[in-house]
């Protein structure tokens, strides 16, 4: 029988970074995702062997010493890697996240420093918009830049970076009124500023505190933190694109193929879920015979596999359409509200499966139990989603009376 969630028109190599990817995750992250999770510890060794494959530079241009592929590519690989632990996937989608950013609107200088130590994985990189007390809401941003000579003096908390403490590159959206007057939309008047650091916690530079992991219910293993900004100074030159007022848009951009990878990371989980589902109703025996052989068993496997499917062809479709260079926020924020959502409802299910056992740590399940959830939030809730679907169905759909 054929795997779930195959991908048509792929070519040979991306067929080989595939296979090369599904080997690692096999052999390196399932064996010892469960375990590492439990102790809540940062998987150094699977990291490493991630940047020996090239994965962090898997979509920086081959000029930069990148392979250069594409998007499509990438979310295939991280649906990989989520099947096997999801905290891994994220490690690696906020450095991508901000490559593609650099990569999409920085400077040629921002390009040339960065890209290429970004590709061969010496820098990590994560990024900031949310604060605490501001939610989906990014309008309501209060972190500030105020320019000052050849620098900017930042302040302001953030919240919930992953990568806050590993990263030695941070981008943040912080308000910068400079050269806005009074009464422009919040959104024309922040900025995104490139902000190195030390990794590690405490004040990894003067002025940027990045306080110890917030203790998280599920996605552990991987650091999320908050960091306060205390006159926090940044050269100009810092300044993604060399102009101040661009930065929702640039961090927009960036979250809309973030999206795409969110619903990789949905499509994965929900596969691995799948899989220890079927095996285990083939292995547990009732009332003589394994569960499987129940038709009420056999419903939920069917109903689960076709979530899989479903979710899988929606996140290819929107990758394929960022690739082709269009405008691709309605399908990637579709893609992500069915991936989330199917992917919890087939964790859920897979975990009834196994009954009382689910509840046990010794078992896989129970980990991808803690883990979906994250999915529902993470680059906007399912409410932000259907926001964004609504508003370009009625751009599509504009009824003309």
């Amino acid at each position: 029988m054929a795997r779930l969630a195959q991908t048509a028109g792929l070519t040979d190599v991306q067929q080989e970074i595939l296979s090369t990817v599904r080997d690692f995750v096999d052999k390196e992250i399932i064996p010892v995702a469960t375990e590492l999770e439990h102790r809540d510890e940062y998987p150094q060794q699977i990291v490493d062997g991630l940047k020996e494959l090239g994965l962090f530079g898997l979509m920086i241009p081959e000029e930069y010493g990148g392979l250069g592929e594409s998007l499509l590519t990438y979310a295939l690989c991280v649906e990989e890697i989520a099947r096997g632990w999801m905290s891994v996937s994220g490690i690696i989608n906020t450095h991508f996240i901000v490559a593609y950013m650099l990569k999409q609107h920085g400077t040629q200088e921002q390009k040339d420093h960065f890209l290429p130590r970004m590709a061969a994985g010496d820098i990590r990189g994560a990024f900031s918009m949310s604060e605490p007390g501001l939610g989906s809401d990014v309008s309501a941003i209060t972190s500030k830049a105020v320019r000052d000579g050849d620098e900017y003096v930042l302040n302001g908390q953030k919240m919930w970076l992953t990568n806050g403490g590993t990263s030695s590159l941070v981008a943040v959206l912080v308000r910068s009124d400079e050269g806005h007057p009074e009464g422009t939309a919040p959104h024309k008047s922040m900025t995104t500023f490139l902000v190195e650091k030390e990794p590690g916690f405490g004040e990894v530079r003067p002025g940027l505190t990045i306080p110890g992991k917030i203790d998280k219910m599920g996605y552990k293993g991987v650091d999320t933190t908050e960091l306060i900004m205390d006159g926090l100074r940044v050269p100009a030159d810092r300044v993604l694109g060399g102009v101040t007022g661009r930065g929702f848009y640039q961090m927009m951009d960036g979250v809309e193929v973030g999206r795409v990878n969110v619903a990789a990371r949905g499509c994965g989980v929900a596969q691995r879920a799948f899989e220890l589902g079927v095996r285990y109703a083939q292995q547990r025996h009732t009332f003589g015979k394994p569960i499987a052989q129940h038709q009420a068993i056999q419903f939920k496997l069917a109903e689960m596999a076709t979530k899989v499917e479903a979710a899988h062809a929606m996140m290819v479709n929107a990758a394929r359409k960022k690739d082709s260079g269009e405008r691709n926020d309605l399908e990637a924020g579709m893609a992500k509200y069915l991936a989330s959502e199917y992917c919890k409802e087939v964790v859920e299910d897979a975990f009834r499966i196994h009954g009382g056992y689910g509840f046990s740590k010794e078992y896989e399940i129970e980990r991808l139990y803690r883990e979906a959830p994250m999915l529902l939030i993470g680059e906007g809730t399912a409410e932000i989603q259907k926001m964004i679907i609504g508003r370009r169905l009625l751009e599509e759909y504009r009824f003309q009376g």
